[in-house]
């Protein structure tokens, strides 16, 4: 086990170095930040006075050492736009990002474990049909639209919750929670379901489909063939066989919730760090969209380490492979 954590762990090595250079090369196409930060009344020796105090007119290579040795020690460099240290501005937006994606990720894998093994149990039932064809809302329509249409219904119509922001917060040392206030969950709700709903749909569709082909395994019709009742093989046998390959799916899936949190914090102008790298674009601040591509790599890598992890430890069949390959 611990040998194969090694493996796992230097294979994410390998995995953060290629992205960083990718990231770090993409970046060079991007803009020049320096338009940006100095005015219309340059001169050319300002410019080249700024290139040089930001290490620009170095060449790709040296950037890019300079880059990984300072990031090693958790130092990303100093904010173009905002003059701060990139770190301290990740900080301060992280918990916002962190919450939405928790409170997102929860709701996916909560409903659609559950609606999975509802529509596979009652699969001819009116219900079931009902929930499938509903799901395909989640698969078909794109993220922006469903935050959209949310916030039509429940914030300009209804004026039941706030169609923007994370709404008061409350300072738990260095942590900035919404979870404590009423406003702070009504701002979460919509940018929750919007961001939770096509996972959910995957899940759930993932579920069903494995589970139908479980309950049609022989142990099953064995199991019920000796009067066991329907409840404990659905729930003790063929659930627990089912959620073995299920694992590895929605760990992704729990992954790309965060990555892709742009969009949704973005449309309801959720202040996290997606939001941030938006603005980062923008302006061309390259040490905050380096510093955040880092963070969604290392959090991507953690997530599928973990999985790993976990589907080594619950499914006998790897650890019996891996014993007769010794």
């Amino acid at each position: 086990m611990f040998g194969y954590i090694l493996r796992r762990v230097a294979q994410s090595a390998l995995v953060l170095l290629a992205v960083g250079f990718v990231a770090f090369a993409m970046f060079r196409f991007v803009g020049d930040p320096i338009d940006n930060m100095l005015g219309q009344e340059r001169t050319l020796e300002d410019i080249e006075r700024l290139r040089a105090q930001l290490g620009l007119d170095d060449n790709f290579f040296v950037q890019y050492y300079r880059f990984l040795e300072q990031a090693i020690q958790g130092n990303f460099g100093l904010s173009y736009r905002q003059g701060r240290e990139v770190s301290e501005i990740l900080l301060e937006r992280l918990p916002a990002t962190l919450e939405l994606a928790f409170v997102s990720g929860l709701l996916a894998l909560v409903g659609g474990i559950v609606l999975g093994i509802f529509t596979a149990i009652r699969k001819r039932g009116v219900s079931a049909n009902i929930i499938m064809s509903v799901s395909l809302i989640g698969v078909s329509l794109p993220t922006f639209l469903i935050g959209i249409v949310l916030i039509y219904i429940f914030s300009v119509e209804l004026g039941w919750l706030p169609s923007f922001g994370r709404g008061e917060v409350v300072q738990l040392g260095g942590w900035s929670t919404g979870f404590l206030t009423e406003s702070g969950l009504k701002a979460l709700i919509l940018p929750a379901i919007t961001l939770g709903l096509y996972q959910m749909t995957l899940i759930m569709r993932l579920v069903r489909t494995e589970m139908l082909e479980v309950l049609r395994m022989d142990y099953i019709r064995f199991a019920r063939a000796r009067g066991i009742k329907s409840r404990v093989i659905n729930f003790r046998h063929a659930l627990k066989n089912t959620l073995v390959p299920v694992i590895t799916i929605t760990g992704l899936q729990l992954g790309s919730i965060i990555a892709f949190a742009i969009i949704t914090e973005t449309v309801f102008q959720w202040p996290g760090v997606g939001l941030l790298f938006i603005n980062a674009i923008q302006f061309v601040d390259i040490p905050v969209m380096a510093a955040y591509l880092m963070m969604i790599s290392v959090m991507f890598v953690g997530i599928n380490l973990i999985v790993d992890m976990l589907y080594f430890a619950i499914d006998p069949r790897l650890r019996v492979d891996r014993g007769g390959s010794n």
